[in-house]
């Protein structure tokens, strides 16, 4: 089975009718259930089957396979899923499915898959083993590296297949929390000769899943969805309204089947039953809320209970059940009803139908199942779902419960989880009843969701925050959020502006603070500069760093880069070398809060002076932290400094490594960071189409967000690139247009070599030269091998006999 095979494979199959193992209601063909006992019928499946048949034959034989089954609600994705677990009984299952109301709980989804897996976490090298223990709670400990619980996911999959090859399933994965869904592709992406197949159904997949071999399931074909129809009818249908029916639902068999449930034949005769304007999914949900009217109150009590509860634990539901006094008999009739099976766990026919009993429950309702399962969860094992159901008991505002969603939030931080920090922050800000801590509180979770990546709901959160009571240092941290969500969206030419104003707003509350933005104000300007024309408002930020009162002590790192910087605008490199040197030694191990709030920023003064060591030092931990921490919002700058610092010491492997995380995180989180590992990797490597691609997409970058460092990046790898092919003249005009000017670190450090070597070999000794110059006011400075090794090759290019042997010999 190959990954094209795998695309166009279609459900228009026509098979006819085959019963399959599958547990489910006969009646119910496409989707299948696992609800109660019978067999089910699967209609026009065939090449689907055949498919996953061959995708387990391949496990078996000890190859990966991974798979994304993608199709609207009810098309069938749980139906083949079931019959490939059925199919698989040789093989060792695990499964997950995603729950909505756990989106927000980071690694929920991971835990649900490999908790029947973790009696093999002492077989894992122990910082894999720490890492998941961590994510699962299974022992307190700072937030893991992602790339560790990876990794550890990867191993222990490993470990099981070594016993018995390994089936992972996993449903409904459009629900799945960020981190599981991330985890879980990153693992897919890494399968190599592991007896190990992952096949994940979703409705949407998330970009992340892109890359990974896809299965498109649509409706039945119309004989098929024929049969289906018929058996859910019990009266002769006129033909019209039978089209009408296979066409409005396009095959899907769920609502084929679910449609004509609750309908009078005079309704369904005459077809005025199917209300035209209804989403197909609408009316699939409102087919399972007619079923639920005969139920009675307990036993639509205890469904609501279910669908509320979302970890599918019956002992849970039966201890709220209790305090709701709901006896056995409701969950006689909630059993009878096939809409919900409750065994070793709680699991809906349908998620459709979760959705249905929940949103048609009135809210007085909802409100005391929510209380009644805070009441019946564990405050010590669980204390933040009995938070997130407190939240949802709640009335009004509750500075209770809000504080200990706060706690939760706090919790999941820590988890590496600020996606889900966020989500408890926004639901405290709800439940605040003092409006000063409600605005508090939408400052940190819009810092939180900055964080995260969670850019459109950082705005919101800053919106709704101004329209309430701040004082002037909370709107200029707002100001200041504001400026980040800018930049890191991609609007690079609006940031500088904006982080001025707010760091000129923060100086009377929070000089550090203020500092701190003065110098992310700084670094992003450098980065649109294209030309020393539109240098005006970088050289606005440098003089109102000049004017700034000088901290008492020692300075920091940050201040130290900061001074820098400004005094390498302002002065030359000359002048400014010596402070940057300085900077770069304070900022190798600088505090963690100090890496998550500016560790962006902390590899310039090294870029600047040429100190690749300590550029690749700074970068790779700076990396690890983010990742630790779940701050998916910098990890795409983290890489793509650590991917070229790897290229310059010689690791193409790591620079490998650096640009598939980078592309999956920015898938990910629509980062609009250029791929500059990328174009330094395929350049170097003269692998012509890539580097092409690369460049195409940093210049559109770069005209669509004012990114000029995107384009002078871009213009340096054609110079790379031509160079190597020897294509001289193409190469000294790409390297003339990455070298306008030297406030840009790659102007120098990658472009002027560049054009001192395309200039010399094109025969064009004057614009060598004057290249050459340009290059020996950044390296002379510095005074370290490697930049004094790379003028003195450029100089070899531009001497001749002895001199230019002896000039080589000394690079």
């Amino acid at each position: 089975m190959n990954a094209r095979e795998v695309q166009v494979a279609s459900a228009h199959a026509s098979d006819g009718l085959r019963e399959s193992a599958l547990s489910g209601p006969a009646e119910l063909g496409g989707p299948g259930s696992n609800c109660s006992e019978g067999p089910t019928v699967l209609v026009g499946r065939g090449s689907e089957r055949r498919l996953l048949d061959r995708l387990l034959e391949a496990v078996r034989e000890g190859e990966s396979r991974p798979l994304v089954m993608v199709g609207e609600p009810g098309v069938g994705k749980t139906a083949l899923l079931e019959y490939l677990v059925e199919s698989a009984s040789d093989l060792m299952v695990v499964r997950a499915v995603g729950v909505e109301s756990e989106m927000e709980l980071a690694f929920a989804g991971l835990h649900q898959l490999c908790a029947p897996l973790l009696d093999r976490l002492e077989r894992l090298p122990a910082p894999q083993r720490g890492a998941l223990e961590i994510v699962f709670g299974l022992s307190a400990g700072a937030a893991p590296d992602r790339f560790l619980v990876g990794l550890g996911v990867l191993s222990l999959f490993s470990e099981v297949a070594e016993e018995r090859p390994l089936l992972c399933v996993v449903d409904d994965a459009q629900w799945l929390d960020q981190a599981s869904a991330l985890t879980l592709a990153f693992v897919a992406r890494r399968l190599l000769a592991e007896p190990v197949g992952i096949v994940i159904a979703a409705r949407e997949p998330g970009e992340e899943l892109d890359r990974i071999s896809q299965l498109e399931v649509q409706g039945v074909r119309n004989r098929d969805a024929r049969a289906l129809l018929n058996s859910a009818l019990q009266l002769k249908l006129d033909e019209r309204v039978r089209d009408r029916i296979i066409a409005e639902t396009r095959g899907n068999p769920l609502a084929l089947l679910e449609l004509p449930r609750g309908l009078t034949p005079t309704q369904l005769a005459g077809g005025f039953g199917l209300l035209e304007a209804q989403a197909l999914t609408g009316r699939i949900e409102e087919s399972f809320v007619r079923r639920l009217e005969p139920l009675a109150g307990g036993a639509r009590r205890l469904l609501l209970v279910a669908a509320a509860e979302p970890v599918g634990d019956p002992l849970l539901l039966w201890r709220a059940a209790e305090r709701l006094g709901i006896g056995p008999a409701a969950a006689e009739a909630v059993e009878a009803s096939g809409l919900v099976a409750i065994g070793e766990r709680v699991i809906f026919r349908h998620p459709l139908v979760r959705s249905a009993v929940y949103s048609s429950a009135p809210v007085r309702e909802r409100r005391a199942v929510h209380r009644a399962l805070a009441e019946a969860t564990d405050r010590e094992v669980d204390p933040d779902r009995r938070a997130w159901h407190l939240a949802a008991a709640a009335v009004g505002p509750d500075e209770r419960v809000a504080v200990e969603l706060e706690r939760s939030a706090g919790r999941a931080e820590a988890r590496g989880g600020l996606a889900a920090s966020a989500a408890f922050l926004q639901r405290a800000v709800a439940l605040s009843q003092d409006p000063a801590q409600g605005g508090e509180r939408r400052l940190a979770a819009a810092q939180a969701s900055v964080q995260a990546g969670a850019f459109d709901a950082a705005l919101r959160l800053l919106s709704t925050a101004e329209d309430g009571p701040l004082d002037e240092f909370q709107r200029a941290r707002v100001d200041l959020l504001r400026a980040h969500v800018v930049f890191a969206s991609g609007l690079g030419n609006e940031a500088p502006p904006l982080l001025l104003e707010a760091a000129r707003r923060l100086e009377p509350f929070d000089l550090e603070l203020a500092r701190e933005t003065y110098l992310a104000a700084l670094l992003t300007a450098t980065a649109m500069v294209e030309s020393p024309a539109e240098g005006g408002v970088l050289r606005e930020i440098c003089r109102a760093v000049g004017a700034l009162p000088r901290t008492p002590g020692d300075p920091r790192a940050r201040d130290l880069l900061l001074d820098g910087l400004a005094t390498l605008v302002i002065d030359g490199h000359a002048i400014a070398t010596p402070r940057l040197q300085r900077a770069a030694r304070a900022l190798v191990d600088i505090p963690v809060e100090d890496v998550l709030r500016w560790g962006w920023m902390a590899t310039a003064a090294s870029a600047y002076v040429w100190d690749v060591e300590g550029l690749h030092a700074i970068s790779a931990r700076q990396v690890q932290l983010v990742r630790d921490a779940g701050a998916l919002a910098q990890l795409p700058f983290g890489l793509s400094q650590l991917g070229p610092a790897c290229v310059w010491m010689g690791d193409f492997a790591g620079a490998g490594s650096c640009v598939a995380e980078f592309e999956n995180v920015a898938t990910a989180t629509k980062s609009p960071v250029a791929p500059y590992a990328l174009l330094r990797l395929r350049a170097l490597q003269g692998r012509e189409a890539e580097t092409t691609a690369a460049i195409a997409t940093a210049h559109e970058l770069a005209a669509a967000g004012g990114q000029g460092i995107a384009g002078l990046y871009a213009h340096w790898a054609a110079a790379v690139l031509y160079n190597g092919l020897a294509r001289y003249e193409e190469a000294q005009w790409a390297a003339r247009q990455a070298t306008p000017t030297t406030l840009s670190v790659w102007s120098y450090m990658s472009a002027l070599p560049e054009l001192v070597e395309a200039a010399a070999r094109a025969g064009n000794t004057e614009v060598a030269r004057n290249a050459l110059e340009r290059l020996a006011e950044t390296t002379e400075p510095a005074g370290t091998d490697f930049p004094l090794g790379i003028e003195a090759r450029s100089r070899a290019l531009l001497s001749d006999g002895e001199t230019a042997e002896r000039l080589y010999r000394e690079a």
